[in-house]
């Protein structure tokens, strides 16, 4: 497979140019490669762990969520020059899709998530790159299908109904949009993780908030696409998993 054509086409599957993002982003093709596509791993970080990993699995793309220049422009030293480095030496094209991946309805962290924890179909846009959906559901019962759906414990701020309404779906780092998720009319909100202040926040404005960990709630989409490029062009792919705990 030609690498332009396989970025080419995730470019416009995810609707690159569509969605604004942080500078320091880059979506698309950070790293180039010789050209060739023949085995892909998915990731979450482009982190130098990562890409030894990818290297060992004798990858020549990595496609991941966070790319490698979230620190902006900076002089190639330390760890950034060891992992490039590592991908130019080892042929591994290295291709990142941040909020993209998040907000796209049938591949994105969010929709996935949603899909997961078994939300209802009809749903409408949340905080630009979410899903709300109504279900009355018990606030416990609707931990523990997180919970599941992330495989691990989900940290709860109690401050909403014990029987949820309306649910509000922000994968990532967006417990700092929690005024924004009231505005928009949610009682609970399940995100990956927020600052401190988030969780009394939460209490005082009366919403349920749910951190089910912001490496967990975005393995979805890097893992969509990994299925997705093998369903189109018969590549074999594999997830790289480092969690962060966070």
């Amino acid at each position: 497979m030609k690498l332009i054509d396989l970025t080419t086409d995730l470019n416009t599957l995810l609707g690159v140019t569509e969605i604004q993002d942080y500078p320091q982003a880059v979506n698309g093709l950070q790293v180039e490669n010789g050209g060739e596509v023949t085995r892909v791993a998915v990731a979450v970080d482009a982190c130098e762990a990562v890409l030894q990993q990818a290297v060992e699995a004798k990858a020549d793309l990595l496609v991941v969520h966070h790319g490698l220049f979230w620190n902006g422009l900076g002089p190639v030293t330390g760890a950034q020059y060891r992992k490039l480095r590592l991908a130019l030496d080892n042929n591994l094209a290295i291709f990142s899709m941040h909020l993209p991946l998040d907000a796209h309805p049938e591949l994105g962290n969010n929709a996935l998530l949603c899909d997961a924890i078994r939300l209802p179909a009809k749903r409408r846009p949340f905080l630009e790159i979410g899903w709300q959906a109504e279900e009355e559901v018990s606030r416990e019962s609707l931990l523990a299908r997180v919970s599941k759906a992330v495989g691990g414990p989900v940290h709860l701020a109690p401050g909403g109904p014990e029987t949820c309404g309306r649910i509000g779906v922000a994968t990532g780092g967006a417990g700092s949009e929690i005024f924004r998720a009231v505005e928009e009319g949610v009682d609970t909100f399940i995100t990956g993780e927020g600052p401190h202040w988030s969780y009394t926040a939460a209490e005082e404005v009366g919403v349920n908030l749910l951190y089910a960990g912001h490496y967990a709630t975005e393995t979805f989409g890097v893992k969509a696409l990994g299925e997705e490029l093998q369903r189109k062009f018969k590549l074999p792919w594999e997830f790289l998993d480092h969690p962060t705990g966070l």
